[in-house]
């Protein structure tokens, strides 16, 4: 045990057991010397700052503390840092890249969820199925064998906003489906997007020629409100929106137009803001659906996550690099 590298925890203590349960926690006592018991929700205190000192790899998580240059002078044996969650952006320091440590996180991980969560609402609008439901039950009443018009899924057009970590996995498990897949990302060429299985286009034509558009694109400055007021009037009637990203992805006030005019659809699992305001209209319209934040890892998913920190910390202890390794120059690009 001796011989194994050390590590700590520094994440919110209360994840600890969802993130690593005892076959996971087994696993990673195994690669390296780590205490359970001992979960750095602070960096000052007494116990925290003696395990720095020999701290090798720091497994972080949601309620991480930050990542200071005080705490990286406090851990001068510090090789790596693992993130099991998603974005790094709200804890790591700049100095962390400029040490040479090895950064990664579970983003991937957590990918997988919400790309499950977005293949479920894509094939749910097309089936017209949020409508329906709401009709058969207002009615209690239906025509058995009636064909219902403007339904289904073959041949539908689908419209996705990033090819971050997530919408690369959407458009991989729309594979299967008799869909035609439209990608706007600018960081994206038209040879990787046929490569994913989609066809590259500017943001005017996904929203004017998709039947349903999902919003996968990272949140920062120049994509704050990217479906904007002008984007949204581009969408065909009765299509449908879909967002799992960030609220402040979409201008609300705008979206809020078009769903009382009764033109649009919308699945919502984050908004802006969040979360919402008692009052808001959207709790009121028929033609939302919302769900509260719950398209990422949650329950058993958090395992998830910390069998792929294991992993990459399997990796990089044989001499690998991880396989998701964050680069500075990232941070504003995936999501």
């Amino acid at each position: 045990m001796a011989d194994r590298p050390a590590a700590l925890f520094a994440l919110g203590a209360h994840h600890l057991p969802d993130l690593y349960p005892p076959r996971s926690m087994h696993r990673l006592q195994q690669l390296v010397r780590i205490d359970q018991t001992l979960v750095a929700e602070r960096f000052d205190t007494p116990a925290t700052r003696a395990a720095l000192a020999s701290t090798e790899f720091l497994i972080t998580g949601w309620g991480s503390p930050p990542i200071t240059t005080a705490v990286l002078d406090a851990a001068p044996q510090l090789r790596a840092i693992l993130h099991t969650a998603g974005s790094v952006k709200a804890h790591l320091a700049p100095a962390c890249w400029e040490r040479g440590l090895a950064i990664t996180s579970a983003a991937a991980a957590n990918a997988v969820p919400v790309a499950e969560y977005t293949l479920a609402a894509i094939l749910f609008a097309g089936k017209d199925v949020f409508r329906l439901r709401d009709r058969y039950h207002a009615t209690r009443h239906f025509t058995v064998a009636q064909v219902q018009a403007g339904v289904g899924n073959y041949g539908r057009t689908v419209g996705v906003i990033g090819a971050s970590r997530i919408g690369r996995r959407v458009i991989e498990l729309l594979r299967p489906f008799d869909l035609e897949v439209c990608l706007f990302d600018p960081y994206v060429d038209t040879a990787i997007a046929a490569g994913l299985g989609a066809r590259l286009v500017d943001l005017d034509t996904l929203m004017r020629t998709c039947d349903i558009v999902t919003v996968h694109a990272p949140a920062n400055s120049q994509t704050h409100q990217l479906v904007g007021a002008d984007q949204l009037a581009l969408m065909r009637d009765g299509a449908t929106l879909i967002n799992t990203a960030r609220g402040e992805l979409v201008d609300t006030d705008a979206l809020i137009n078009h769903l009382e005019a009764g033109r649009l659809y919308a699945v919502l699992d984050v908004t802006d803001p969040e979360p919402l305001p008692t009052v808001s209209t959207l709790w009121k319209l028929p033609n939302v659906f919302l769900t509260p934040h719950i398209a990422g890892s949650h329950g058993n998913e958090l395992a998830r996550m910390g069998d792929c920190i294991i992993d990459e910390l399997e990796r990089i202890l044989s001499g690998r690099p991880f396989e998701h390794a964050i680069v500075a120059s990232d941070l504003d690009r995936v999501a």
